[in-house]
């Protein structure tokens, strides 16, 4: 299944929060960033934007 996500960032208020993460998740979110020319952090919040639209 392919999505069209919109890595753009946008200016929204936020907190702070610290994760765990195992180091191959790292490499491949970096991977990932490297790859849509965004943050590290842009990925992550998009994937948790998409998980929680859909449900899981």
């Amino acid at each position: 299944m392919v999505r069209n996500i919109d890595y753009t960032k946008k200016h929204v208020s936020a907190g702070y929060k610290s994760i765990y993460l195992r180091t191959d998740l790292i490499d491949k979110i970096n991977e990932l960033a490297k790859e849509k020319d965004t943050s590290f952090n842009n990925i992550v919040v998009k994937m948790i934007e998409f998980c929680l639209q859909e449900g899981f």
